[in-house]
């Protein structure tokens, strides 16, 4: 089933039709059609092993399509790997932030790696810190922070270059309620104020439900529904929620995790995070 079409009038930032992954006969997602617009936060919901991550793998030319095609940014996911790679950000489920350097040390280094230029990099470090209210903590060892800055200062890295696109992998795991709407807080800003482009992996269905205009629950490989949440809603009742819609469309319960190994990297993660 192809997700429910953009209907807001914006540019379209991500698109893909019939994107298809197989590993040795396994399909891992079949030919999946989305259209993400700019300035919209997409959430891409599942189990575990639905497809989710290798969808995400594929948008960012970690992992090459079996068949069909996709745009990110404007350029072929296939065609034109290194053009998608300079206009996204991405950050992993795993902490990415180096924990032995302060915070604007992490960002002057991201900053190198993306090839801003020098007369620009320290202008883009101060302006993420502020954006992402970690000014006062710039020159902290990240060690220091908690989970919730940790996350601020990760997205804050992917967005040195400000990619049209910004892919995360279960943002806010492991992190307490405060730090969650914190996070949440400065993604809407994201979006609002710079245009980017969100798509987002959870578990999460409350932070589905808060954040994102538009869903794609997957299942087996095939996304089985996509459209707003409200309308997701409403199809089931007046006194639905995304955890029914959910367990509707997936036959199953909500997870909040999988196999030991993703139980594993959830709680290290968790751990870390503080």
């Amino acid at each position: 089933m192809s997700a429910e079409p953009p209907r807001l009038g914006r540019p379209t930032t991500v698109r893909t039709r019939a994107l298809t992954r197989a590993f040795d006969g396994l399909v891992a997602v079949d030919r999946l059609d989305l259209a993400i617009e700019a300035g919209e936060i997409f959430g891409l919901l599942g189990s575990n092993g639905a497809g989710k991550t290798t969808t995400i793998r594929m948008l960012t030319t970690l992992l090459p399509a079996t068949s069909g095609s996709a745009e990110v940014a404007g350029f072929d996911i296939r065609a034109e790997p290194r053009e998608v790679r300079r206009r996204i950000g991405y950050v992993p489920q795993m902490l990415s932030a180096d924990a032995a350097l302060t915070g604007r040390e992490n960002l002057v280094l991201s900053a190198r790696l993306y090839g801003i230029a020098r007369a620009e990099r320290m202008e883009r470090v101060e302006q993420a810190l502020a954006f992402m209210g970690l000014r006062d903590a710039a020159d902290s060892l990240v060690r220091e922070y908690s989970g919730g800055m940790i996350r601020r200062l990760e997205i804050a890295q992917s967005m040195l270059h400000r990619p049209a696109v910004l892919f995360l992998d279960e943002p806010t795991v492991g992190l307490d309620p405060v730090a969650r709407h914190a996070v949440w807080d400065h993604l809407r800003q994201l979006t609002g104020q710079l245009g980017t482009s969100v798509l987002l992996t959870t578990h999460d269905m409350d932070e589905a439900d808060a954040l994102c205009e538009r869903i794609a629950i997957m299942h087996e490989g095939v996304v089985v529904v996509a459209g707003s949440p409200a309308r997701l809603e409403a199809d089931l009742g007046p006194d639905a929620n995304l955890d029914d819609v959910f367990i509707r469309w997936t036959g199953g319960t909500v997870e909040h995790g999988g196999a030991y190994r993703d139980v594993a990297r959830a709680r290290r993660t968790a751990h870390r995070l503080g």
